[in-house]
C-alpha cells in the first residue's frame, strides 16, 4: 500500500497528522496563495494546522508583551524601533514647537539653469541645430522638475537640554538641541539654527545641523556657550525647510519649550569706600563734626558733673590739677545710593576685546555695594536707563540678595546696548524725589558725554555729595582716539574743580588701586 496523500472528493488532499506536529507554520503569502488558489484546499489546511497556529501565536503575543514589559521596543509604522510604546508617557522627550512667522520665498539657485536653456533654445532655432534644441527641451525638463513641488511645512518637536541652569560667570554650560519630524511627509533638506541669547559667545560647536527628515526621525546637535552675568531664556528656533530640488525654501520662526540659564554675580568687596561726612543720625563708621561718643578724639571741655569717669583726661589733671573731659567724634551711619549710567553711550570698549564700560561698571557697583553694607552703612541702587531700576537704601542679608538679583538679571542692567532712550532731565527729578536729605550718591559713568557731567553736578548742587567712579573706556592708539580720551579728561578736571570727587579706574588696574590712588590724592 502506497503512503502518501490520499485523494478527497472536493479534489483536495488528505493530510496525514502524524505529519503536522513538527510542520512549520506557513507563512502569510502562503497561506493568502492558497486561498486564492483554493478555497477548499485553505480551508483543509487550516483545520488540520489551527492547533499548531494558535499555539505559535500565544507564543509571540507572550514574547512581545515581555518586550514591552521590560523597556523593550517594537517596531513602529514605519520601520524603525520606538521604545515603549504602549508604556506610561514620561516628561521627557521633545515638545511640539509653535510656528510663530512663516515666510515662502525662492531661492533663485535654478535662475542661471534657465537662462541657460532658454539661450541654447534660441540658438537652436536660429542655427537650426537640433543638438542646441534637444539640450533646451533636457533643460525644460529639468526645470519643470524643479518647480515641480512646493516647499514643505514642517511639524516639529524640540527638547533642549542644558548642562546647569545655573552657572558662575565664565563657566561654560553645555546646551543639546533634538528635533523630531512630526509631521507626515519627508522633510528633504531641514536646516535649524538655534537662535542664542545675543549676549553668548558660542564657544565650541555650531549652534546649528542640517540634514533630511522622513515622518518619525530626528537630529541632534549640541553647542557650548560662555555664561556671564544675567538670566538668559533659549526659547526658539530658525528653520529653513526647502524642496528636493533646492528651488524654493520656507523659513520660519519657531517658538519651543523655554530652557533658561540665571548666572548671578559672586557676593564681593573692594577696599573700603571713602564716603563725605554727611550721614544719617544712627551709629556707624563715618566721622563727623559733632562731637559725642566715638573714637577719635576731637576736643577738651570742662569737667560737668556725671561725666563718665572714662573720658576724664587724667594727663591734664596731673599737669595742673584740674579735671577735663575729652570729647570725640561721632561716627554715624551713611546712606549711600549708587546710580549706574546705563544710556546707550555709555556702553563704550576700550579696543575691540574685552568688556564694555557698562560691564565694567556693574561690577565696581556690585563691589561697592557689598564693601558699603560690611562696613555698616545703608546702601541703594538706581540707574539712569530706559526702564526703572531702583532699590531703596537698606541694610542686612535680605537686602544684599536683592540687590545681588538686580545686578544679576535685571533687564535694564543687559550686556547689550538699550533700543529706548533715557530722559536725563526726568530720571533725575524722580531720583532726586527719591534720595533722603542726608544720602550720598556713588554714580559709576565712563563720563562718555557732557550729559553724564550734567548729572554728577545736578546731584552735587542739590546737596547730594557725589563720587564719580569712571571705569575708563578711551585709547590712545589713533588720533581720534585720543582726542576722544583728552574729552573725557576734561570732563572729569571741570568736575574735580567742581568738588567732586572722582576716580579714574583705568582697564590695566584693580578697582581697589584705582580707590587707594584717588584716597592718597584727597587727603593730601
Amino acid at each position: 500500500m502506497t503512503e502518501g496523500p490520499t485523494e478527497r472528493p472536493d479534489g483536495g488532499a488528505a493530510v496525514d497528522p502524524d505529519g503536522v506536529v513538527d510542520d512549520a507554520v506557513p507563512e502569510e503569502s502562503d497561506v493568502a496563495d492558497s486561498t486564492d488558489g483554493n478555497p477548499g484546499d485553505a480551508q483543509a489546511d487550516g483545520a488540520v494546522s489551527g492547533s499548531a497556529v494558535l499555539d505559535d501565536a500565544r507564543r509571540q503575543s507572550a514574547d512581545a508583551n515581555a518586550d514591552v514589559e521590560d523597556g523593550g521596543s517594537t517596531p513602529d509604522r514605519h520601520g524603525e524601533t520606538a521604545a515603549g510604546d504602549s508604556a506610561a508617557p514620561t516628561e521627557s522627550g521633545p515638545v511640539a514647537a509653535t510656528i510663530r512667522s512663516s515666510t515662502l520665498r525662492s531661492t533663485n539657485h535654478w535662475v542661471g539653469f534657465a537662462a541657460l536653456s532658454f539661450l541654447s533654445a534660441g540658438a537652436g532655432v536660429v542655427v537650426r541645430s537640433r543638438a542646441l534644441l534637444l539640450a533646451a527641451v533636457v533643460g525644460v525638463g529639468y526645470l519643470a522638475y524643479a518647480n515641480a513641488t512646493e516647499a514643505p511645512e514642517p511639524a516639529l518637536a524640540v527638547e533642549r537640554r542644558l548642562s546647569t541652569d545655573d552657572p558662575e560667570p565664565g563657566d561654560t554650560v553645555d546646551v543639546t538641541v533634538v528635533v523630531e519630524n512630526v509631521g507626515e511627509s519627508v522633510l528633504p533638506d531641514l536646516r535649524v539654527v538655534e537662535q542664542v541669547p545675543e549676549a553668548l559667545a558660542v564657544t565650541d560647536g555650531p549652534a546649528r545641523a542640517a540634514t533630511a527628515l522622513r515622518p518619525g526621525a530626528r537630529m541632534t546637535f549640541s553647542y557650548t556657550v560662555l555664561a556671564r552675568r544675567g538670566a538668559y531664556r533659549f526659547d526658539g528656533l530658525t528653520v529653513l525647510a526647502r524642496n528636493a530640488s533646492g528651488s524654493r525654501e520656507r523659513e520660519l520662526d519657531v517658538a519651543t519649550e523655554p530652557a533658561s540659564i540665571t548666572c548671578l554675580a559672586p557676593v564681593d568687596a573692594t577696599a573700603t569706600v571713602p564716603l563725605r561726612g554727611l550721614t544719617s543720625p544712627y551709629t556707624g563708621r563715618v566721622s563727623t563734626d559733632s562731637s559725642g561718643e566715638g573714637t577719635e578724639f576731637a576736643s577738651l571741655r570742662e569737667y560737668q558733673h556725671g561725666d563718665s569717669l572714662s573720658r576724664i583726661d587724667w594727663n591734664s589733671y596731673a599737669r595742673d590739677g584740674q579735671l577735663a573731659t575729652m570729647e570725640f567724634r561721632e561716627e554715624r551711619m551713611a546712606t549711600v545710593v549708587v546710580v549706574l549710567d546705563l544710556r546707550r553711550p555709555a556702553y563704550l570698549r576700550a579696543g575691540d576685546d574685552g568688556l564694555h564700560a557698562v560691564d565694567r561698571g556693574i561690577d565696581a557697583t556690585r563691589r561697592i555695594f557689598n564693601s558699603l553694607l560690611d562696613t555698616g552703612d545703608r546702601v541703594g541702587l538706581a540707574a539712569l536707563a530706559p526702564e526703572t531700576v531702583w532699590l531703596a537704601p537698606g541694610a542686612g542679608a535680605t537686602h544684599q540678595a536683592r540687590a545681588r538679583d538686580l545686578l544679576s538679571t535685571n533687564p535694564a542692567l543687559s550686556p547689550t546696548p538699550p533700543d529706548g532712550r533715557v530722559y536725563v532731565r526726568t530720571e533725575l527729578r524722580r531720583l532726586q524725589k527719591r534720595l533722603d536729605d542726608d544720602a550720598q550718591v556713588v554714580f559709576v559713568s565712563p563720563m562718555p558725554d557732557r550729559t553724564s557731567a550734567l548729572v554728577a553736578r545736578s546731584l552735587h548742587v542739590r546737596g547730594h555729595p557725589v563720587t564719580v567712579v569712571s571705569p575708563d573706556p578711551t585709547l590712545r592708539d589713533t588720533p581720534g582716539r585720543t582726542l576722544a580720551a583728552i574729552e573725557r579728561s576734561n570732563r572729569l578736571n571741570d568736575l574735580r574743580g567742581s568738588n567732586v570727587r572722582v576716580v579714574d579706574w583705568s582697564a590695566d588696574e584693580r578697582l581697589a588701586e584705582a580707590l587707594e590712588r584717588a584716597r592718597r590724592r584727597w587727603s593730601t
